[in-house]
């Protein structure tokens, strides 16, 4: 199994009104413990992301 890849795509900007970062679509809690997180978790923000994605229009 490879490890799963970081969302981060070097666009870190807190966006206030939902809390999520603009470029990678974390939370700053998903963001600081992603370094030490298990696959499991990190797949589990990846399923979030792809939701928030969906959900939200950044403009």
């Amino acid at each position: 199994m490879t490890p799963v890849p970081s969302p981060c795509i070097n666009l870190c900007e807190m966006d206030q009104a939902t809390g999520f970062c603009r470029g990678c679509m974390r939370t700053i809690d998903e963001i600081v413990s992603w370094g030490q997180a298990s696959d499991q978790y990190k797949r589990a923000v990846w399923e979030q992301i792809r939701a928030r994605e969906d959900a939200i229009d950044f403009k």
